[in-house]
């Protein structure tokens, strides 16, 4: 699963890389902890355009009569997500980019102690997770919120957890926003080895009050 991660990299630079126009409104940045329910950055293209926008990283089905009203939908199963009703729609015409620096995953110790690490990309600065979103109008003002894609680990990360967002390479970013015809379903695997690498961090991350770059650095 993925349900904490950091954004660092500056929104002009961010827009570049996607080739995206970006929204006047966007979360703010450097944040070395982010949590659900917060607005996040997404990529999304219509009529071929792409935009970075903002969006509530918690997804919203339609039936929900409020934001609470049903689980915390923060992750999407690679596995299921053609057939769960909440996310089978949006993952056939709402898919998303979500930017990402690095995330978190915890393990235990021999005392049940949650011990935190950071997983970042080996190559490069940034990660694009596979995401699903959707517009909830139930509400006195429109959300629009998303969701992560996971899959099963690939033998590297399993040594941490035993799922991983799905991380999508720069040449199958159109293909999953729609850009590029059909076959997005294929992209949903597990990250090859050796493109993610991990470090322990100290345990101040595990709280979601935590904030500032030492989130990151190795300990």
């Amino acid at each position: 699963m993925c349900g904490r991660f950091a954004i660092t990299l500056p929104d002009d630079a961010m827009a570049g890389l996607f080739g995206a126009t970006p929204a006047n409104d966007l979360p703010n940045i450097p944040n070395y902890n982010v949590c659900p329910t917060v607005q996040i950055h997404t990529v999304t293209s219509d009529d071929g355009m792409r935009r970075l926008r903002p969006m509530r990283w918690g997804f919203l089905p339609h039936w929900y009569k409020g934001p609470t009203d049903g689980p915390l939908l923060i992750n999407a199963r690679a596995e299921t997500i053609a057939e769960k009703p909440a996310f089978r729609a949006a993952a056939r015409e709402r898919r998303c980019l979500i930017p990402a620096s690095g995330f978190y995953e915890w393990t235990k110790d021999a005392d049940g102690n949650r011990l935190p690490w950071y997983i970042r990309p080996t190559d490069g600065d940034l990660l694009a997770f596979a995401g699903v979103w959707q517009t909830w109008d139930k509400g006195e003002e429109p959300l629009t919120t998303c969701a992560i894609v996971t899959t099963g680990a690939n033998e590297t990360m399993s040594k941490i957890h035993h799922r991983m967002p799905v991380v999508l390479r720069a040449e199958d970013w159109s293909l999953w926003l729609g850009e590029a015809g059909k076959g997005a379903a294929t992209l949903m695997t597990a990250a090859a080895e050796g493109a993610l690498a991990f470090h322990r961090v100290d345990r101040a991350v595990n709280s979601n009050r935590a904030s500032g770059p030492a989130l990151i650095e190795a300990i």
